[in-house]
């Protein structure tokens, strides 16, 4: 795979839409998880947007727009402005690669709770392809507008194919990444039900995060969205675009084991495949954003699948969830820490795993524990 160049970034995310103000605040461990909905049963925490919707839509045209619609158009605007890349361009040659997991969250629960009225356009707000839909519309998109809808992988494989895509030559430019808004009543006690969401006390929902910690019970959700502008490195040089980094690998396996459980086999088939196609060493990367849930299973099971690729190495690589502070994103996650790798690619800083006194035994990783780590050396995440 030829690497292909990322010359914007867009973000609508707890930590606000700078990304630059958001990867400083990630550097200070700074956490965005907060309690919600006080009138449930059981307590609750997650990360929610401060998002102002009139600056991207009039009244008229939020009818039928769901949240996770609308944060998706502000996050892709900005990557775009951030790119430099719409003036000009042939939209024609440009695609919308998009991750969303579970569509419009608020306008089903709407719809539930309405007292018998359901809103004419509940079904075109809901449908987890809106997103993507209205990023093409907004920005006049005619080239391919797709969605991927693989829970917590989504928006990363929205950005695998869209690079793959932009190396192949389908499209010159690709706007990729994913949205999710589901912080609601309903999905939350959905989420409780399933005992993953972390356990807090009153007053410490800020660290209820913890991943790869001995005493780590859960994950907390979060909402948000965020895009990448993908381009030939060549076509980025001879418009004077920036480059933040380049996505030299990528790999997509499937664990065919279980729908909750993970794999350790198969994410180290993703992970041979990437490294393969960028041409890398494993003891060439220098850090590893995890998926590090702060699941008791799922940390384990990816510390494993760390360790077999990486093997004799598994020291030489630092590794951090940034999920103990914004939380898990589900469909939009890979999108969102897929831009904060960028950053610290393109700063030479390693955000911290937050919150993790004491690491659980086999979760032994070289782990990310001090705020403000710099990596003056660092060319491959």
């Amino acid at each position: 795979m030829t690497p292909v160049a990322v010359t914007g970034l867009g973000v609508i995310a707890p930590h606000g839409n700078d990304p630059e103000n958001l990867f400083s605040a990630i550097m200070r461990a700074e956490s965005a998880i907060r309690p919600v909905f006080p009138e449930l049963a059981k307590p609750a925490c997650a990360a929610t947007v401060a998002f102002d919707e009139t600056r991207w839509f009039t009244k008229l045209q939020l009818a039928g727009v769901d949240r996770v619609s609308q944060i998706a158009v502000a996050a892709a605007d900005l990557a775009m402005r951030d790119a430099g890349a719409g003036s000009g361009a042939d939209l024609e040659r440009m695609g919308v690669y998009a991750g969303c997991g579970m569509g419009g969250a608020g306008a089903l629960e709407t719809a539930y709770r309405g007292g018998g009225r359901v809103p004419p356009l509940t079904i075109p707000a809901f449908m987890p392809n809106a997103p993507a839909s209205h990023v093409a519309m907004r920005l006049g998109i005619k080239g391919p507008v797709l969605t991927y809808s693989m829970a917590c992988a989504s928006s990363s494989v929205a950005i695998a194919e869209a690079a793959q895509a932009v190396d192949r030559g389908d499209v010159d430019v690709a706007l990729a990444g994913g949205s999710e808004a589901l912080i609601v009543p309903g999905v939350v006690m959905a989420w409780q039900a399933m005992q993953t969401l972390a356990n807090f006390s009153p007053g410490a929902a800020a660290t209820a995060v913890r991943p790869f910690a001995a005493d780590r019970s859960g994950f907390a959700l979060g909402e948000g969205a965020a895009f990448l502008v993908l381009e030939r490195a060549e076509h980025a040089r001879a418009r004077g675009a920036r480059i933040y980094a380049a996505i030299a690998g990528c790999g997509i396996s499937c664990d065919a084991t279980h729908l909750t459980k993970p794999d350790a086999q198969g994410q180290a088939r993703a992970l041979k495949t990437a490294l393969r196609q960028a041409g890398l060493q494993a003891r060439d990367v220098g850090y590893c954003n995890a998926h590090g849930t702060a699941t008791r299973i799922g940390d384990v099971v990816e510390r494993n699948a760390l360790a077999e690729v990486w093997g004799a190495d598994l020291d030489r690589i630092r590794v951090s969830s940034t999920k103990a502070l914004h939380g898990h994103l589900l469909g939009s996650a890979g999108a969102l820490e897929a831009l904060i790798t960028v950053l610290a690619l393109h700063r030479r800083e390693l955000p911290p795993n937050a919150h993790c006194q004491v690491v659980e035994p086999d979760c032994s990783l070289n782990l990310i524990l001090e705020a403000g780590a710099k990596a003056p050396d660092l060319h491959a995440a």
